[in-house]
């Protein structure tokens, strides 16, 4: 397994919305959407709205760095 490579959050939101991840992950909105329904995301709910605090985006990022899924080779 790869090590994390510290993900920094400089210049980025200190609360980030699905088009804040988006635009991180170079990712569509959609599917940024899809990472805060995950179980696995550490989405804080706010009534209907859905944000993630940058300091758990980087641990989540840094945490999942390098990590394979099952049948998939580097």
């Amino acid at each position: 397994m790869k090590e994390a490579k510290n993900f920094s959050t400089a210049g980025i939101p200190k609360i980030l919305n699905a088009n804040d991840i988006a635009e991180c992950l170079g990712i569509s909105r959609s599917a940024a959407y899809n990472l805060l329904n995950s179980k696995s995301f550490p989405t804080l709910r706010i009534g209907k709205r859905m944000v993630v605090a940058a300091d758990k985006f980087a641990e989540w990022i840094d945490n999942n760095s390098g990590s394979l899924k099952e049948g998939e080779r580097s």
